[in-house]
This record gives C-alpha cells, structure tokens and sequence, in this order.
C-alpha cells in the first residue's frame, strides 16, 4: 500500500498537515488535494483534538505549487472550483492555522499558504508567483490575499515579475510572519503555538471569525457587527477571573 500524500500527526492540540511528495518538491497533483480535503473535512467535523493546524512539507520544501505534468481534469473549471472552495475552507477553520515553511513555496503553494493565518519561514524559504511564466492566472485566492498581506504594489510586482523572495525578504514585506535559522523553525513554530493554545479556543476561535468577517468594512460597520455578532464569554469559564488554562480546551 503506498505512504499516504498527506501526512497527519495530532499532539498536544496541534494538528500537523503535511504535503508528502518530496520527490516532487511537494507539488499538489488531485490525489495529493483528495487527501488534503479528507483531512480538512475531518477537522470541520471535530476529528481528533486540534485546538490548532499547522501545514507544512514533508522533506526541504514546502509545496511547488500544481504538478503541470499532472494530465488535466476533464471539468477543469469545476476542478478549480472545488480546489478554490477547499482552500477557503482552510481559511475559515475555527482553529488558528500556521503555514511552516522551508524551501520552495511557489505559485499553488504560496496560495496555500496564504490561506493560512500565519506564515513562518526558515532562510531557505523562497516565495514566489509563477502563474505568468506558464501562461495562468490565480484560482486558489492569490490575486486577493496576497495585496492584503504586502499591498497592492508589493503584490503586483511579485505577479507580474515571477522571481523568487527569499524568507528575509518575505518577512520584511509582511508575507511572513516571522523568518528564522531553518534549525530553528521547528522550536519558533512549537513556541507560537504555545502562546495562541495558551488561551480560550473559544477565544481564538472568535477573534479570528471578526477579523475575516470585517474584512473590507468601514469602521461603523465593523463595529456594529463586533457587537451584534459577538459570541460572548467562553463557555468553559466558570467564573469571572479564572485563568485561562482552565479553559483553554474548549472550542
């Protein structure tokens, strides 16, 4: 029986996601996003404990982006559309979601990435747009996420250049969050995910809900719907004052 295309490993309220296909620099072809769907569907549904995900790559990359090599589906369009409704689903987890990346992070990659919350790179991370050197345009949400990470002309040059940003340079413009050593990835990603699962889950969970949902509103409106759509107190609180900790398993 062949190794699973994407890897899945639960520990301390953390669910590690990882694309494994390092021969192939973790390109995504529709079995590897077949598997990748499963586990996102699984976690919706409250299989396992994760209070947080992390997606990373098996071996030194991250993702390469589409295997081009892969023959195309029939229903290319639709194909695409479900690839583009998966993505966003990712984004719209209730758990925070952390993008580890070493390596080539290029193109579907970087669109993977960007659906997720936060971006944490080692050194050898290189990130780039190649939609334009193959003739293609975004379908997995590039064209609006990464103007909101970098700004418009930021993004606009990463699109319409093609070259490659590396991990320094992505922190810099804001893509990442933070750029590390690649021996210290591993520990600067395990102590993020300390401090977010730290606090309430029902917290975290709703903080990230009004961000997104905000998105794009003037100050009247988002204020408005901070109110009227507030979720109130975490349930698991016993009382006013009580630490956190306590609480902190309750989604």
């Amino acid at each position: 029986m062949s190794e699973p295309l994407v890897l899945r490993d639960d520990a301390d309220g953390v669910c590690t996601l990882t694309l494994n296909r390092p021969d192939k620099r973790n390109a995504i072809n529709r079995e590897l996003f077949r598997e990748f769907r499963a586990h996102i569907r699984d976690i919706e549904e409250g299989v396992g404990d994760a209070g947080l995900v992390v997606i990373t790559g098996a071996g030194e990359h991250f993702c390469a982006g589409h295997d081009l090599k892969s023959p195309p589906h029939a229903d290319a369009l639709g194909w695409l559309r479900q690839e583009m409704l998966i993505v966003e689903r990712l984004t719209k987890l209730r758990q925070p979601v952390i993008a580890k990346v070493r390596g080539t992070c290029y193109t579907g990659g970087l669109e993977l990435a960007l659906a997720a919350d936060f971006i944490v790179c080692g050194t050898s991370a290189r990130f780039a747009d190649t939609h334009g050197k193959w003739g293609l345009v975004p379908g997995w949400g590039l064209s609006q996420r990464l103007p909101r990470r970098v700004g418009q002309a930021k993004a606009l040059e990463m699109m319409l250049t093609c070259q490659p940003y590396s991990g320094e340079e992505a922190a810099a413009m804001g893509l990442a969050n933070y750029c590390v050593a690649d021996e210290a990835l591993d520990a600067k990603v395990a102590e993020l995910t300390a401090l977010i699962l730290g606090n309430s889950r029902h917290s975290n969970a709703e903080n990230k809900r009004l961000i997104y949902d905000t998105d794009g509103m003037g100050i009247a409106a988002g204020l408005n719907h901070e109110l009227m759509r507030n979720a109130g107190f975490d349930p698991a609180m016993r009382k006013k004052g009580e630490p956190i900790a306590a609480a902190k398993r309750a989604v």
